[in-house]
């Protein structure tokens, strides 16, 4: 089982291991799909009552350093 920032897990016993908002099953991809179809943290709080905006930054800083690194990606031309 791995913690980042302590409101991000990640523990293969729950959802597949994908990286969760800990203490709930609520994905970090899902609060990332959340937001990509709204304009606002505050519309996600609004059907997600139960996690804190503080949850919503933590899974969006977990994305951002899951992407970083010094991974190239190529470009198809």
């Amino acid at each position: 089982m791995m913690t980042t920032s302590g409101l991000i897990e990640i523990n293969p016993r729950i959802m597949m291991g994908k990286p969760i908002i800990k203490g709930t099953r609520i994905t970090v991809e899902q609060v990332l799909e959340s937001l990509s179809e709204t304009t606002s943290i505050e519309n996600v709080l609004k059907a997600h009552p139960h996690l804190t905006e503080d949850q919503i930054h933590a899974a969006l800083a977990f994305a951002a350093q899951s992407i970083r690194g010094d991974e190239v990606y190529a470009l198809s031309k």
